[in-house]
Formats: structure tokens, C-alpha cells, sequence
């Protein structure tokens, strides 16, 4: 797994042993960037249940102003940590965060204001026994310009709120990944920028 693309392009992405991650492949994650166009360039990045942290540091490489991993997994946050410092080392001028913390009480004000872009990638069972808290956790980061990529398998239904479905990427076969792109629904009357559906 490496940086598919930018400043930091061919870095390799450590990822911790065994099976308690599972890192975005770099084809899904060129699906994601090329989807997401124009919207990376000067982004403010979230990246939570950021484990390797490769959408993150992605979009770092691809020209996002900074990013902020959110990750709880002692094995993962030490990779991170690694990741991090391999992409500075290539690319000294971004700004990138870890915090070592349990993403559910996470609030803007711990991380330091607002984002335009949110990527989370939960593991899975997590994210089938806890649906509406993770779409809560969205729901207290994101404002109404956010674009928020969730990873899920491509037959999760996402649940009732507050975001409207942009566009759904990846694979269609029970249990393969696929990425929701996903933005607040706009009050009644009101223009909303970002990604168009």
C-alpha cells in the first residue's frame, strides 16, 4: 500500500500485523481522489478510525491545506505515527495531527474547528452494531459544506439522518468495500457548495 498520486507519491504506508485494520486499497482510494476532484486542493482533512491513515495522507499529498487522524488502536496509531513522519520527510511544509483517541468523543473544539472533507473508515462490525452513532459523530463534525467518505461494505444501507447520498463508489458484491460520499441536505431554500450529485 502507497501514496497513489501528488507530492508524496510511492511512500509506502505501514500498516500494523494481523487483521485489526483494513487499509483502503490504493484502486479505491484513486476512485475516491478522482471523484472527489477539485475538492481536495486546500481541504481541511478529517480522517477518522484513521488506522494507517492512507485517505488522509492522501489527500495531503494531493494538496489539502492539513489533516487531523483520529485513531484509539495502540498498533495502529504507532504505523500512523511512522506514516506521518514518512510523508514530512518527503514533504516538510504539510500540516498532519494524530490524536490517540476513541472517535465517539471527538467534538470540534478537541480538534481544533472545522473540515471540509471527513473520511472515516470504521471496521465494519463496529459500523453494523453502531450505525447511528458513527452517522452522530458526522453529524457534530461536519457543517453543511462538508463532504464526508465513509468506507462500508457495499450492502450497507446507511441509516435515516441528516446526509443526503452523493454518489456511491466501489464494489457492489455483499461485503466488498465501497465509499459513501456523502453531504449535509441543505436547509429548504438554501445553496449549498461542494460536490454535486
Amino acid at each position: 500500500m502507497r501514496i497513489t498520486s501528488g507530492i508524496a507519491r510511492g511512500i509506502v504506508l505501514k500498516s500494523p500485523k494481523g487483521g485489526a485494520t483494513r487499509p483502503a486499497t490504493d484502486a479505491a482510494r484513486q476512485a475516491v481522489f478522482s471523484s472527489l476532484a477539485s475538492e481536495v486542493e486546500g481541504a481541511r482533512v478529517l480522517d477518522l478510525f484513521a488506522g494507517t491513515g492512507s485517505y488522509g495522507l492522501e489527500a495531503l499529498s494531493r494538496g489539502a491545506k492539513s489533516a487531523v487522524f483520529a485513531e484509539n488502536s495502540r498498533a495502529a496509531y504507532a504505523c500512523l505515527a511512522e506514516n506521518i513522519s514518512a510523508v514530512k520527510k518527503c514533504a516538510p511544509q504539510i500540516e498532519a495531527r494524530a490524536v490517540f483517541a476513541d472517535c465517539f468523543s471527538l467534538t470540534s473544539e478537541k480538534l481544533g474547528g472545522g473540515f471540509d472533507l471527513i473520511f472515516a473508515d470504521a471496521p465494519y462490525p463496529l459500523l453494523q452494531k453502531k450505525p447511528d452513532e458513527i452517522f452522530g459523530i458526522f453529524a457534530r463534525l461536519a457543517s453543511n459544506s462538508t463532504i464526508v467518505v465513509l468506507e462500508a461494505p457495499a450492502d450497507f444501507e446507511p441509516p435515516a439522518s441528516e446526509f443526503r447520498l452523493l454518489k456511491r463508489l466501489g464494489k457492489s458484491s455483499k461485503g466488498k468495500p465501497s465509499q459513501l460520499v456523502m453531504q449535509k441536505s441543505a436547509p429548504d431554500g438554501a445553496v449549498q457548495s461542494g460536490a454535486q450529485s
